[in-house]
């Protein structure tokens, strides 16, 4: 039988889900899960790995079930994942020592202002491309050693091993076989150098990591191994990995030097392909591996939001305005405009350009007024404020004038927020046909391992437009709301107290 098609792993924040992609990169079907979150402490996010391992195969399973696809017609898995997300488990059993600490959490924060204080943020930057913050993995591991019981001693012995979600999964795809990571993820644990894309000596000293808990680090593309064929039937290759936002970039082919692509899922992340130099950001934007090829590592320029998506789910989950998702551009509709109300989403603090992990969730410009409807778009403008502080910043650090901004992920379907964050920004908006871009991504880089593409041009000729959002606004009226947006921006920050946050109770 041909293999004729490519699986998807796609394991985020929220839900796990698999998706099969043709030639086209059309999708031909789809299986999701939601799995629990779970905040033990204010600012604290955690996953139960082992459910995030059983949606993951479920949706598998699924979608091939549902397609009625033969496992015989899978030519590769690609697999792609929330980043910095933290797993730490025993090698002799597979079992989790603790909860998977979730790339939101902010527990580690007290130890990263004593690493500050230290005078250790240029180092950390210079050689990681990354800011001292807790939103990377290596003070999570180190968390998760310093704090779980027989951890260190379990460490010590190697027992342990730690990965992100992706090496987490390949583990489990592959019986165990496999403790692998590829460039892309190593490059948002805080403990890669980003010249050589080999892990950093004076990064595991520095947070007490021994090197026998980590991963190989592999290519993006390229065939790692062969799931166990207890799980889908037969064994299969597993032939691209790569982080949930470089796998965007890749899926959205933002390939050349300057062009960038906006998410827009539980957070925003943007990201600007850079080429095959690492530059350094000086607007506490991050540089990080966008992929890695066997002809070499490829860099990009990233500014990440925490809370996007997020902010409409707390409208229906923690306000109740609304019943689904889906319901919030209509809402937002339902007013004129915002009526003078900025909703800051800085719920688990704010990231670039800010890096406050002190910030919270800010309203400011209530008044008797002010409706469920003003809610809804204050808080859809609030994510396109956040992405365009991130566009500015990227602009001033990469000296090029952006010219459209791709986008992708769930709320790129809202027309509203797309039509807004256009205005805001004064750049075209551009939607493409398939929005999957995330899962596509791992898709392409998969099947250029195995030549089920032959060529990065042949999968550039795939991508099309749905449709481009032109600015309508006025200049003046952009930088008008922009200034007001800084002024909430402001009565958000520094609102926490370091020890609410830290890791003790």
């Amino acid at each position: 039988m041909t293999a004729s098609l490519i699986l998807a792993l796609d394991q985020g924040t929220t839900s796990s889900r698999a998706i099969l992609f043709d030639r086209q990169g059309n999708v031909l079907g789809v299986a999701q899960r939601e799995f629990a979150q779970h905040y033990p402490k204010a600012g604290w996010v955690e996953h139960d790995a082992s459910e995030i391992w059983e949606t993951q195969l479920a949706v598998a399973r699924e979608v091939l079930s549902k397609t009625v696809t033969p496992p015989e017609k899978i030519a590769a898995i690609g697999i792609t994942n929330q980043r910095e997300t933290t797993v730490l488990w025993d090698r002799r059993t597979g079992r989790p020592l603790h909860r998977a600490i979730v790339w939101q959490d902010r527990r580690t924060a007290e130890r990263c202002d004593e690493l500050r204080q230290q005078g250790i943020a240029p180092r950390i930057e210079a050689t990681t491309g990354l800011v001292l913050d807790p939103y990377f993995s290596g003070t999570k591991l180190e968390w998760l050693l310093n704090h779980v019981s027989g951890a260190r001693s379990l460490a010590d012995a190697g027992h342990l091993a730690f990965g992100t979600i992706d090496s987490w999964l390949i583990w489990n795809l592959t019986g165990g076989k496999l403790h692998v990571t590829d460039s892309s993820n190593a490059s948002r644990t805080m403990l890669m150098r980003l010249q050589n894309g080999a892990w950093d000596e004076e990064m595991l000293q520095l947070l007490n990591i021994p090197r026998s808990v980590l991963p190989e680090i592999r290519h993006s593309s390229g065939v790692l191994g062969m799931t166990d064929a207890e799980h889908l039937g037969i064994a299969l290759p597993i032939a691209g990995v790569a982080g949930d936002q470089q796998a965007a970039l890749f899926g959205q082919n933002c390939v050349h030097h300057g062009m960038a692509k906006n998410t827009y899922g539980t957070g925003c992340f943007m990201l600007m392909h850079i080429g095959d130099k690492p530059t350094p950001s000086k607007r506490k934007l991050l540089t990080s591996v966008a992929w890695s090829t066997q002809r070499g590592i490829e860099y990009a320029l990233e500014g990440s939001v925490f809370i996007a998506g997020a902010a409409v789910q707390w409208l229906r989950d923690g306000l109740g305005i609304i019943r689904s998702s889906a319901e919030v551009e209509a809402l937002a509709k339902s007013v004129e405009d915002n009526d003078g109300v900025y909703l800051v989403p800085a719920f688990a603090g704010l990231g670039a350009p800010h890096w406050d992990a002190y910030a919270r969730g800010t309203i400011v410009g209530i008044t008797r007024r002010t409706t469920a409807g003003h809610l809804a778009r204050a808080a859809l403008e609030g994510i396109a404020f956040q992405v365009a502080d991130v566009l500015s910043a990227m602009e001033q650090d990469s000296e090029i004038q952006i010219r459209q901004l791709r986008v992708d992920g769930g709320a790129s379907a809202n027309d509203l927020l797309m039509q807004f964050q256009a205005d805001i920004m004064q750049v075209p908006v551009v939607r493409p046909r398939i929005i999957e871009t995330t899962a596509l991504g791992a898709a392409y880089l998969a099947g250029l391992a195995v030549g089920y593409w032959s060529s990065m041009e042949e999968i550039e000729s795939l991508w099309q437009a749905e449709k481009v959002f032109e600015p309508i606004m006025s200049s003046d009226e952009a930088q008008q709301r922009r200034a007001r947006w800084v002024k909430a921006l402001e009565r958000s920050r520094d609102w926490e107290e370091p020890d609410s946050i830290s890791s003790q109770s």
